[in-house]
């Protein structure tokens, strides 16, 4: 007679809780099989939904004079969000942020970061709002590869040629009063014999949720901090460019997507398609 036995785990049985086994009798509330049949829709019973974790159990089949043999079970498991949280942070490793990405550089990371918002599902804010809450460092943009501090929008040139080197980026985020704040460290060459001038410049914005997943940010200011060998100074904030002298694709407002969230790790996709990669700080 032949019996069929699901192991999660070889130090766990489940055959006591089983529906087919032999200790098993009919009843109002359940189902009864005959002993060896497995009805397929019971398989999902030992697959907790939402776990990408797990590995494939094991299907072992057992007959009267033949040795036990074991199966994968015939339905996919998905690589976990762990590892294509890792995938990702790897295609981008070692581009400097994205300013060293190579068309074929940008295409690894773009399809790493599809693969994770595939398995992450949509981003939902209205109910996710408090995991954007915190100070976020910017892994990889794709619009650095422009070799412009503006990605896809005007900008201020990079280079060994140029005087400007830019440093680690943020991005911190209040919930409560909606203060969406760039933040970018620079170091701007100087003559001999003075030492470069390291700043960090803050981009003060507003954001408003305009969609499930989706957010705009209103520029306010820009305020620059000296920092290093002349920290003392105090800061100051930069005059704004009249709208009507400002390029039409830099009108002070723009939005991107959210295209991933957790509370470690953040993925956002902008108007101007560039694609972001955050991790909490």
């Amino acid at each position: 007679m032949a019996s069929l036995n699901l192991l999660p785990n070889p130090s766990t049985s489940l055959s006591r809780s089983l529906p087919f086994s032999s200790s098993s009798s009919p009843s109002s509330s359940s189902c009864f099989y005959p002993r060896g049949f497995v009805p397929r829709r019971n398989f999902h019973a030992f697959t907790p939904k939402g776990n990408n974790h797990l590995k494939p159990f094991l299907v072992v089949k057992s007959a009267v004079d033949e040795a036990p043999v074991a199966e994968p079970l015939p339905f996919p498991f998905g690589e976990s969000i762990s590892s294509l949280k890792l995938n990702l942070l790897s295609a981008v490793s070692g581009l400097n942020r994205g300013l060293a990405a190579n068309e074929e550089d940008l295409e690894k990371a773009d399809a790493a970061a599809k693969k994770l918002e595939a398995a992450g599902g949509l981003v939902d804010l209205g109910d996710d709002l408090d995991k954007l809450q915190g100070r976020w460092k910017l892994i990889y943009s794709s619009a650095f590869s422009s070799r412009t501090l503006g990605g896809s929008r005007p900008g201020p040139p990079t280079g060994r040629l140029l005087p400007i080197t830019l440093g680690q980026v943020f991005q911190r985020i209040d919930i409560l009063s909606k203060d969406f704040d760039n933040i970018v460290e620079l170091q701007l060459g100087a003559p001999w014999p003075l030492p470069p001038l390291e700043v960090t410049a803050t981009l003060a914005h507003k954001f408003e949720l305009i969609g499930s997943s989706k957010i705009k940010i209103i520029f306010e200011k820009t305020t620059v901090k000296t920092t290093g060998n002349f920290s003392q100074l105090p800061p100051f904030d930069v005059p704004r460019i009249p709208d009507a002298f400002r390029p039409s694709s830099n009108k002070g407002s723009s939005d991107f997507e959210v295209t991933y969230l957790d509370a470690d790790f953040r993925v956002t996709r902008g108007d101007k398609g560039e694609l972001r990669v955050f991790v909490i700080s």
